[in-house]
């Protein structure tokens, strides 16, 4: 009898957390707990919105996206349809921040959600070495761009922006100045094998294959002997299930702090290097297990939003 109550109350607690965003505390909204806050707060946003975009979908249905700045670079988006009586109806909502800088230039296909007019971004660069899937920020621009183009967009530049609402900081691994020219050296002897690989070359193909057994091979003996972490300096890999989450490892490039101008809460806002990428990331002071310096590496789950620079 005791467990079908405790059955329906966790499943209406995991109800309630699916329809609160989990990367709200990463721009300083920790402090909404509850639905009815949440309700409260993006209606509030609608009013007060700093900025707002629309774009003709249909004869008599615009699609209209509201945007709440909340502090420097950092705020809410709330995307939906307008009707011609001007009534907004919400579909979604977003926190963004955004990034500096340009992170890649590659050619970019973009594809929209099937649950709703959210679109995500997929673009291959070769110093990853996989697929890199992102939240599109800068939607309305997109769609306007689309009209007169393909949805592959080429080439393009990009600028990654990642929320993460906690992380790690490690200590550098230690090189020596031979060291980090062997490094880069092996780093562009791999692109130019993953470059000939993507385009059919057959030795490059199984060239990688050999390097990737012998790097497992050095990887496992010295694992018996040290840590993970003074062996990868850093790293891009998929987390979870969604397709735009990542946990990263980097090197921190530059840092300052920001202020979430509602709340009050503080955020770092850092600039790393992941696998020769550089992009900036927001994560809140208080969840920061460290203390942060240049020089020193980051670690973390992040959601990794993007704007195409047209």
């Amino acid at each position: 009898e005791i467990m079908p109550s405790l059955v329906g109350s966790e499943m209406c607690i995991r109800d309630r957390e699916k329809r609160m965003h989990k990367y709200l505390k990463a721009i300083g909204y920790g402090n909404i707990t509850s639905q009815k806050q949440l309700n409260e707060f993006l209606k509030k946003a609608e009013e007060t919105f700093s900025n707002h975009e629309i774009v003709a979908m249909e004869e008599e249905l615009d699609f209209c996206e509201y945007q709440k700045e909340c502090g420097a670079g950092i705020g809410i988006n709330l995307c939906g349809s307008l009707d011609i009586r001007d009534n907004f109806e919400r579909q979604y909502y977003s926190p963004y921040f955004i990034g500096s800088g340009i992170t890649t230039f590659a050619d970019v296909i973009v594809e929209r959600r099937m649950d709703r007019d959210a679109y995500v971004g997929i673009c291959e660069d070769l110093k990853v070495g996989i697929s890199l899937i992102f939240y599109l920020q800068n939607t309305l621009e997109y769609l306007i761009e689309s009209r007169f183009h393909s949805r592959e967009v080429a080439p393009v530049s990009v600028t990654f922006a990642g929320l993460c609402n906690g992380g790690t900081i490690l200590l550098p691994i230690m090189k020596n100045e031979e060291q980090e020219k062997m490094r880069k050296k092996e780093l562009k002897n791999r692109k130019m094998l993953l470059s000939a690989a993507k385009n059919g070359d057959q030795v490059a193909m199984e060239s990688l294959t050999l390097e990737d057994i012998d790097t497992y091979s050095k990887v496992s003996q010295r694992l018996i002997t040290e840590d993970v972490f003074s062996i990868v300096d850093t790293y891009f890999m998929p987390y979870g299930i969604e397709c735009d989450r990542y946990s990263i490892l980097g090197e921190i490039l530059e840092m300052h702090t920001i202020q979430n101008e509602d709340t009050g809460e503080e955020l770092y806002v850092m600039r790393l290097e992941v696998n020769e990428l550089e992009f900036d990331v927001c994560v809140p002071i208080k969840n920061v297990i460290g203390e942060p310096a240049v020089g020193r590496r980051f670690k973390g789950n992040i959601w990794l939003q993007g704007r195409l620079n047209f």
